[in-house]
């Protein structure tokens, strides 16, 4: 019966391992490259160029004032974009051993694509001429509305890692206290 018992054991370790976002190794390796700060910084600091240029290109759609001044924010927003991709794509390189679609963030590497793409597209209409400034504007906004969505993607997945590992390093020190 103990074997049993050991080998069911073995099994439940082993999908808690396939069901956590990252190995012992993989958390190592996070925790040591210097990628993931570069992502700490580069996260909020898109969210709030981000929020900057809704404001500015609604303001523009609502007004028809700063037109420049919406364009350039959505400019900095996608350049933001591209940057963190990049980043992104070498941290997962480092943790992961691929640069992109490990299967620990392989959905969230899906909607940014379409974020990437979405940003693109603004920037082709916009050095093409092609479409009015409503029309690209309209394009800016869904890639807005995608990376909101990839965004919280991430928050969800990064939240449940901590309380993951929160929850297991507190299951350590309870088994490591003797009884009284």
């Amino acid at each position: 019966m103990a074997s049993f018992r050991t080998h069911q054991q073995d099994q439940a370790a082993a999908a808690s391992r396939r069901q956590s976002l990252y190995t012992p190794a993989e958390r190592v390796r996070r925790d040591a490259t210097a990628w993931t700060m570069v992502q700490g910084i580069l996260a909020p600091l898109q969210f709030l160029i981000c929020l900057v240029s809704i404001a500015l290109v609604l303001r523009y759609l609502v007004s028809g004032e700063g037109y420049h001044a919406a364009v350039l924010s959505v400019v900095a927003k996608t350049l933001a974009l591209y940057a963190i991709m990049i980043t992104g794509s070498i941290w997962e390189k480092v943790v992961f051993g691929r640069w992109l679609f490990a299967p620990a963030f392989f959905w969230e590497d899906v909607v940014s694509m379409g974020v990437i793409a979405l940003h693109t597209g603004y920037l082709a209409m916009l050095i093409a001429g092609v479409g009015t400034p409503g029309e690209q504007f309209a394009v800016a906004l869904a890639g807005y509305g995608a990376y909101v969505v990839n965004a919280a993607q991430f928050i969800f997945k990064l939240r449940a890692a901590r309380l993951e590992h929160t929850g297991r390093a507190a299951a350590v020190a309870r088994s490591a206290q003797v009884p009284a």
